[in-house]
């Protein structure tokens, strides 16, 4: 009996800030053998950050050159979060550069209602402004949605795992 390959994934975790995409994708890297993980954050952390920075293709490169190496050197669940990946045409430009081949591409947006939001910004000590714009883009056509209000990480996780799991079984 052969063993079934396992194809690699990129499991994109996007959504608006202080919806738990870092606590989450943490516990999902650490979740799976053989696993890497990559914050956006850890990339390009500018101040002030925009948007309309005419550098912000930079970081689609250096992000596209971390998960084609991640994926290159065959780990089997390589996970991003990303803020960015909300937007469509950001995604699709870090996913064209990535040099690895093979591997399928998962992605999910957290989202949570206003009120979780202003929850968690206090709770964290933000002092800065709630912007529910980021709750109210339109979500990455082929992500699957999660809400997380009244979830634990570990909860989001399962569901998480659930899917990849259904996805690796068809």
């Amino acid at each position: 009996m052969s063993k079934k390959k396992i194809v690699q994934k990129l499991i994109i975790i996007s959504g608006s800030p202080c919806v738990g995409k870092t606590a989450v994708a943490d516990n999902l890297f650490y979740s799976y053998e053989n696993s890497a993980h990559l914050d956006d954050d850890w990339v390009w952390r500018v101040n002030p950050f925009s948007f309309d920075d005419p550098r912000n293709p930079n970081i689609n490169k250096n992000m596209s050159y971390v998960l084609s190496t991640y994926l290159n050197l065959n780990f089997n669940y390589v996970v991003l979060s990303s803020v960015r990946m909300i937007y469509q045409t950001i995604r699709e430009s870090m996913l064209k550069d990535i040099t690895a081949k093979d591997y399928m591409t998962i992605g999910f947006t957290l989202t949570c209602s206003e009120k979780t939001l202003i929850e968690r910004h206090k709770k964290r000590g933000d002092t800065n402004e709630v912007s529910f714009e980021w709750l109210r883009l339109e979500h990455h056509p082929n992500d699957y949605v999660i809400n997380t209000d009244n979830k634990s990480v570990t909860e989001i996780v399962g569901e998480i795992k659930s899917i990849i799991n259904q996805l690796e079984n068809d």
